[in-house]
């Protein structure tokens, strides 16, 4: 998918930080999906009679590599559940918790995920406004087309239909387009530390601010802020839509 030499990733080895992704997918019966298609990588959502999800953010922490070919145990589990009133009406927030525990090493990595639920969408979605306060003049563009969210999701077992369901992410959910996962961003940034600045993170905290959409460009940008690395994704229209800091 990432279009990279597999001859570097041999078993034995490190598995880069940030393709953890692979290990977080789960076998979801059909009857299970949500009717969005999603599959809840495992962990049931609570139904709370809201039908709309959109990926918030997320936090990784690595305490040791994962070594290509090695057995993990992964634990799975929804930490936290709350739900609010807002302008557009009940919304909840989902957190879901990960660990895989490595036999040699102990517990290797945590991940949590947040989650947004909401209601219905009536018409088509007010899109965020506001250009990037930055100089995007020695950003790293790319285009991710239908193939490439169509891969991220297939590697990561999601069957979210704003993914790869044209009409359902236009005429049921509002959007102009198909939705590039947040998964898959994230991923395109901790890509972009890991090959063009050589770096690798040990920590990261994700925020999503607005959606990216199929076959428009979307820009990449690291900036070294000691330790912490910030990395941003803008949209083709020079928009922030998602922030990391990441500890390297």
């Amino acid at each position: 998918m990432l279009n990279v030499d597999q001859g570097l990733y041999a078993e034995g080895a490190p598995l880069p930080r940030g393709w953890q992704f692979i290990l977080l997918g789960a076998d979801t019966p059909r009857s299970a999906l949500r009717g969005d298609g999603f599959p809840g990588l495992g962990v049931p959502l609570p139904d709370l009679g809201l039908p709309r999800l959109l990926l918030g953010g997320r936090r990784v922490k690595y305490f040791d590599d994962i070594a290509i070919g090695e057995t993990l145990q992964r634990e799975s589990y929804v930490e936290k559940v709350s739900q609010k009133e807002t302008v557009n009406g009940p919304m909840a927030v989902v957190t879901i918790a990960h660990n895989l525990i490595s036999e040699k090493a102990g517990r290797v990595l945590a991940e949590t995920q947040t989650y947004l639920l909401m209601s219905a969408q009536t018409g088509p979605r007010k899109m965020a406004e506001g250009q990037a306060e930055v100089c995007l003049g020695d950003a790293e563009e790319i285009v991710p087309d239908d193939m490439l969210l169509f891969q991220y999701s297939a590697l990561g077992f999601n069957s979210h239909r704003i993914h790869w369901d044209r009409a359902f992410a236009r005429d049921t959910e509002g959007f102009p387009d198909l939705v590039v996962n947040g998964g898959l961003a994230t991923l395109l940034l901790t890509e972009h530390l890991r090959v063009t600045h050589g770096k690798s993170f040990s920590a990261l905290t994700a925020k999503h601010i607005s959606p990216l959409f199929a076959s428009r460009p979307l820009r990449l940008k690291a900036e070294a802020q000691g330790d912490v690395w910030m990395l941003r994704a803008f949209d083709d229209e020079g928009r922030l839509a998602l922030a990391i800091e990441a500890l390297v």
